[in-house]
């Protein structure tokens, strides 16, 4: 396929680069902004590959790492007029005869990763293409990602590209297995787990799949495939530029391989793999098997890689709508740093999520989706992993808040939840969505309960859809006398920061419950809930229960904390749904007091923590004025690009040196999707406000009726 890179917003190469020498390794450019890491192909917690920026400078020989840290072997080799260049993956450059090709550029959008290189004469660019595009359930559920090689302004350069994967993209590298499928030119590579137990794990990476390679003949090239030791198939790819050798067997150190011969390119050309991790039984809810919704319509790994393959040039132009769209849009919100910032996020915070419908029956009108609390403990739509993801649903597609809750709301209708609070997640790990029978799932009583009920109203103010929330308004009410009767004599219970330990009467709670009634209110109607709301706002702040003496700012906990504080990001839905739930004044004072407990890198959760959450600072940054927000957009960029870590987008840091600790630290949390809390100024530019996505909504399927499920009800 041939396009001009120009279109992509990538600029021209300089003449000199190339004429230069491969191994004339100059500096790096990395645009907008050097991240910790590069998204590869980030598409749900299986499919998770990142390309840690410290790596990027030596790019021919590193291998790229699943979410988690573990690396996988994925390698991108070309050959020039004869001579061969490892243009990512190859690590023992050195002992072979394929020289390095020069790092030139490194680049992300919102859905794309780009890395110029020249190969002797040739400059090439890697692109790594993982669509979002959630008001298209088809394209947004398939469990595969791009990886386009361009080659631009060769004049007569005989030309072959070559990628490869290995058996640690299965997760149990030493009992992988090999099959190789070719269906009228679409050739592919299957690898998976000999005898892998239905819904295992290993170190997070799922072990009843497939990895897939996939390809097909671009224009008038001519595709080869083979599998075996990399030594034997790369040298094979040297000596002939293409895979046409014998299979050589497979053991756990082998690879899978495609190549492309273009022949003699003049011009610019282009090649496109598919890389993926397909479950045909993909999440296990209450016993009954859920596979992605692609499925519907394309049942077999062919003819869904065949329809992804087809579906590229749609999928690219709406992914450069959307990142224009959203830079522009962010930029306008809070400033280009708060746009590098929102690019960075957008794949991880989608890519934690399966988008799902019953296995038995592929009925898409019981579309659902799942997603998993990434580096903690595993849960299954853990509703305080929701709740800070929403402002990114809030602004994309609002119906995600519904697809999310809506497992566990058909899970506590049927009354196997029997505790009084609301649950706090689906499932204690991944993919088993089977509830807590037992009622033992983790107690967050405040926290879940107010969540559930802003969530529930944040669905049907960004959609006007009242009759999901019509069908479940019983059990919405039982969690509202809850919070009416449990929040200002708040027992020792945890917060969403369980990692900060259980304290009683903690003000943000309180301040959560308040909004979460005054939330209820709005949504029944029932205008004494909203009373109610307003009444324990008014205990909390007008009456001082939850602030210092003077009034500069809510305590940690209450009565008589004076010297204690907590960031109040709980305040930020009353501003976002304009409940007036708190005055003004809160806000006001909340925007003085936090530029005085700065550390190098923000503000920390708490008095007591030298850590900061950033999905929360952005939340809390959203009910600020503007030079303070800005304040907290600075700390959260420069945090992200301080080059001292090499995490996908972590959600929690090092905010100070105040305890000893080193600033600008990441721990624990790696690729959370709850960096959709990013979005949290974007959002309060109003719903559904990316308006590409709507746009291209019906491009790459077979009919409307598979872009949009809005009740359970409606006929398809």
């Amino acid at each position: 396929m041939h396009f001009d890179l120009r279109q992509l917003g990538l600029g021209s190469l300089c003449a000199s680069l190339l004429s230069s020498f491969c191994g004339d390794q100059g500096p790096i450019t990395h645009h907008p902004a050097r991240p910790p890491s590069y998204p590869l192909a980030v598409r749900n917690p299986y499919l998770s590959t990142w390309m840690p920026a410290d790596r990027v400078e030596q790019l021919p020989y590193a291998d790229a790492q699943f979410w988690a840290g573990h690396d996988l072997g994925w390698s991108v080799i070309v050959r020039v007029d004869g001579q061969v260049y490892s243009l990512m993956g190859v690590p023992d450059l050195e002992a072979s005869t394929i020289r390095p090709a020069a790092v030139r550029r490194a680049e992300f959008t919102s859905t794309h990763s780009l890395f110029d290189l020249t190969a002797g004469p040739v400059a090439f660019t890697l692109d790594f293409f993982s669509p979002v595009s959630p008001s298209n359930y088809l394209r947004q559920s398939l469990p595969f990602s791009y990886l386009t090689v361009q080659v631009r302004n060769v004049w007569g350069h005989d030309i072959q590209i070559y990628s490869d994967i290995d058996g640690r993209w299965t997760g149990r590298e030493h009992r992988s297995v090999h099959e190789l499928e070719d269906h009228d030119g679409l050739i592919f590579h299957r690898l998976s787990v000999e005898d892998a137990p239905q819904y295992a794990e290993e170190s997070d990476m799922a072990l009843w799949g497939e990895a897939i390679l996939a390809s097909r003949p671009a224009d008038s090239s001519v595709l080869s495939a083979l599998a075996g030791d990399p030594r034997v198939v790369r040298a094979a790819f040297v000596a002939h530029g293409d895979l046409s050798g014998e299979e050589v067997g497979w053991s756990s150190r082998s690879v899978a391989a495609l190549a492309h011969d273009l022949g003699s390119v003049i011009g610019h050309a282009s090649v496109n793999f598919a890389v993926g991790y397909e479950r045909k039984k993909a999440i296990n809810y209450l016993g009954d098997a859920y596979t992605g919704f692609y499925r519907a319509e394309y049942p077999t790994t062919h003819e869904a890689l065949s329809f992804f393959l087809d579906d590229y040039e749609d999928a690219r132009l709406e992914s450069w709508d959307l990142d224009a769209e959203l830079s522009a849009f962010a930029t306008a919100a809070a400033g280009p740093k708060y746009a590098d910032i929102v690019a960075l996020s957008t794949r991880q915070a989608y890519g934690g999520i399966d988008l799902t419908i019953p296995h038995d029956s592929l009925a898409t009108d019981g579309v659902l989706a799942f997603i998993k609390e990434l580096s903690s403990d595993g849960n299954v739509n853990t509703i305080d992993v929701i709740m800070p993801a929403f402002p990114i649903y809030w602004v994309m597609d609002p119906d995600w808040i519904r697809l999310l809750l809506e497992p566990v709301m058909l899970y506590l209708d049927a009354g196997r939840w029997q505790l009084p609070y609301t649950i706090h997640d689906l499932g204690s790990h991944y993919p088993h969505a089977i509830g807590h029978d037992d009622q033992q799932a983790e107690p967050m009583p405040i926290e879940e309960c107010g969540n559930l009920l802003i969530l529930a109203l944040a669905y049907v103010r960004a959609t006007g859809d009242e009759s999901w929330t019509h069908r479940y308004m019983d059990t919405f009410q039982q969690y509202a006398d809850y919070l009416v009767d449990n929040s200002i004599d708040i027992a020792n219970q945890l917060s969403s920061n369980d990692a900060a330990g259980p304290l009683p009467n903690e003000t943000n709670l309180a301040i959560k419950a308040a909004v979460g009634i005054k939330a209820f209110g709005e949504l029944s109607g029932k205008k004494h809930y909203s009373l109610i709301g307003d009444k324990h706002a008014d205990l909390f702040f007008s009456q001082g229960l939850g602030t210092d003496e003077d009034q500069t700012h809510f305590v940690l906990e209450y009565p008589d904390m004076p010297t204690t504080w907590k960031i109040p990001y709980n305040l930020y839905p009353d501003v976002l749904l304009g409940l007036e739930t708190f005055p003004n004044e809160a806000y006001t004072m909340g925007s003085e007091f936090f530029s005085t407990v700065r550390g190098e890198y923000g503000v920390a959760l708490d008095h007591r923590q030298d850590w900061a959450k950033s999905d929360w600072n952005m939340w809390l940054a959203g009910t600020f004025e503007t030079s303070t927000r800005n304040e907290f957009v600075d700390d959260l960029w420069a945090f992200m690009t301080n080059g001292k870590h090499n995490w996908p987008f972590s959600d929690r840091y090092v905010s100070t040196s105040a305890q000893g600790s080193e600033p600008g630290i990441p721990l624990l949390c790696r690729a959370r999707p709850t960096v959709g809390g990013h979005f949290a100024l974007l959002a309060l530019k109003g719903p559904q406000s990316i308006q590409s996505l709507s746009t291209h909504k019906t491009k790459g399927t077979r009919g409307s009726k598979y872009n949009r499920f809005m009740d359970p009800a409606s006929e398809l």
